[in-house]
């Protein structure tokens, strides 16, 4: 179920896929969703959920896996990639595409407030807390604690924002 608010502005280049599993995707009031973003439902029944006041600039990716809640007045830079799920590979004797998917870590949570760079990866699991600020190219993972500023490859904590 694709749920856009009225108010919301997604570009008709945009592409986002309606959920055979009943995942919901939820677009709130005056969020952004530019050209060339992909939302896409795979690997789960988690939701998207899209606060208001958000902007998702143009070549990212969204797979709905465990779930993306993400809070209001965040802006994600472009060309990032969301993929709240995992793959399993632990047999040899499947290929990896025939084994399905590893337990979830909990989806992806964007707090209010975020600001997420360029090229950016966010995994399953990750947790971004309110005001923090994720240095364009980084790989999130795990939590990153409230008005810090993280980035580099793996994530480091560059320290709080002023």
């Amino acid at each position: 179920m694709i749920e856009i608010h009225a108010t919301a502005r997604v570009s008709p280049l945009a592409d986002i896929e309606d959920s055979v599993r009943g995942t919901r995707i939820v677009i709130g009031p005056r969020s952004v969703v530019d050209a060339f973003v992909k939302i896409k439902p795979a690997g789960g029944v988690g939701d998207v959920v899209i606060a208001g006041d958000c902007v998702i600039n143009s070549g990212c990716v969204l797979y709905t896996g465990n779930g993306i809640r993400i809070g209001a007045k965040v802006s994600i830079a472009a060309n990032c990639t969301f993929a709240p799920v995992n793959h399993e590979f632990r047999r040899r004797d499947v290929p990896i595409q025939e084994q399905g998917f590893r337990p979830g870590k909990g989806g992806i949570l964007i707090e209010d407030d975020v600001w997420i760079g360029a090229n950016c990866v966010l995994l399953d699991g990750a947790t971004l807390r309110e005001g923090c600020v994720i240095a364009a190219g980084s790989v999130v993972r795990g939590e990153v604690a409230a008005y810090t500023i993280a980035g580099g490859n793996p994530l480091r904590h560059l320290g709080k924002r002023e």
